[in-house]
């Protein structure tokens, strides 16, 4: 199976894009609940940041897993993992509940305001982390290097996307069924690179037997 550039280039546009739109939505979060309108700050949260931090954590979980990165072979990538599962769990059952319940009484608390500033600026130490590639690799990555996936599985950190964005418009709240789904395909697929990168390479008899041969 080929792997694609192009594809894999589309893949990390979108990661740059909904990255930079989380971020910025989450600042504009700032914004809203300092001004006094919390009713904004929540339809903001869940027709846009919401969507995008979903697309940005799925592009940046398949791109890690796709290719040579990995995710736990570099401190930086196992950093911004674990602060991108850091940042989806507080999203979703800390500040969402406190936006809708703002939303219905018409009050901001400063631990909503400050939970927002964090996002914003851990998203901004991801983005550097990105750009610096700062550390060594870990003491357990693997001295095989993964090979990278096929074409199909980086047109696939394109379309799963599209369509779970839409499917949530539609139904009026985030659902990244087929984002999740993709991901475990993404798996069992890295499993098998892992073991062909793994595996010795064969020769025929043939071109071992010119391999031994003195040349002149």
């Amino acid at each position: 199976m080929k792997t694609s550039p192009r594809w894999r280039q589309a893949v990390v546009w979108l990661h740059v894009v909904s990255s930079v739109a989380w971020m910025s939505q989450a600042l504009a979060l700032v914004v809203l609940m300092s001004s006094g309108a919390p009713e904004m700050a929540d339809r903001l949260d869940s027709v846009l940041l919401a969507p995008m931090a979903n697309v940005s954590a799925f592009t940046g979980l398949l791109l890690a897993g796709a290719t040579a990165w990995g995710y736990f072979r570099h401190w930086w990538v196992l950093t911004k993992f674990a602060l991108t599962l850091i940042q989806l769990y507080a999203g979703i059952f800390l500040l969402s509940p406190a936006l809708r319940e703002s939303a219905d009484t018409g009050t901001v608390a400063w631990p909503q305001i400050a939970g927002a500033a964090l996002m914003a600026s851990a998203l901004a130490f991801q983005a550097w982390l990105s750009v610096a590639k700062p550390g060594r690799r870990t003491p357990w990555s693997p001295a095989a290097k993964p090979l990278t996936a096929p074409a199909w599985v980086f047109a696939a950190g394109i379309g799963t996307p599209v369509i779970d964005v839409a499917a949530g418009l539609t139904l009026g709240y985030p659902l990244p069924a087929l984002e999740l789904l993709t991901l475990g395909v993404l798996a069992f697929e890295r499993r098998r690179r892992h073991r062909r990168a793994q595996r010795p390479s064969a020769r025929s008899p043939r071109s071992a037997a010119a391999a031994s041969r003195p040349t002149a």
